[in-house]
């Protein structure tokens, strides 16, 4: 009698897993709970403020900080898109942010998120809207992206990602574009 009720209960929880199962994959955003996107206002906000894919700059805050905040790299990079402090100086002082400090870049989102999507638009027109190279610079600097691509060591394509001359970088785009195919196949819209 007590193997037949353990049986039973053995089977009533084997058909609540599989429907919880069967729900968690038949439902649309399952996917969303391994790729979410955090501070989603800030990017959508600054996306449209300059005209940057959201998609794009979410897939660099995953890459660069997987959305953590008061992030720093040992080379001295901060906050979630992790920018070095003289390229966010540059920025501040370009895009005419003066209230911004390096201690907002490091703790507040709206900062990071600010900066680093300003900096992605002038690497957009800088490189024509190669979105590839543009995430090749954002990694490894544009001075270095756009020698490549005079020189012809690189011709600024994902398909041939494999002669960017830095490892860090060739792993840095691939990384990128990653998480980009992911979000915008998971999410319909941003």
């Amino acid at each position: 009698m007590k193997a037949l009720r353990f049986l039973r209960k053995k089977r009533v929880l084997l058909v609540l897993f599989i429907g919880f199962v069967g729900v968690l994959f038949l439902s649309t955003n399952w996917m969303s709970w391994f790729y979410p996107i955090y501070y989603k206002d800030n990017i959508r906000e600054q996306a449209e403020r300059y005209d940057v894919d959201p998609f794009l700059i979410a897939s660099i805050i995953r890459v660069e900080s997987n959305y953590k905040l008061g992030k720093e790299s040992k080379k001295g990079a901060l906050g979630l898109m992790q920018l070095m402090p003289d390229t966010a100086q540059w920025v501040m002082e370009q895009a005419k942010l003066p209230e911004v400090t390096m201690d907002h870049l490091k703790h507040k989102p709206e900062a990071s998120i600010a900066i680093g999507t300003w900096y992605l638009k002038n690497l957009n027109n800088q490189f024509k809207g190669n979105r590839i190279a543009v995430i090749a610079a954002y990694n490894a600097g544009p001075g270095k992206v756009d020698g490549w691509l005079k020189k012809g060591v690189w011709d600024g394509t994902l398909e041939s990602v494999k002669d960017i001359p830095i490892g860090e970088t060739r792993h840095y785009v691939q990384r990128v574009i990653y998480y980009y195919n992911q979000y915008t196949r998971i999410y319909s819209r941003f």
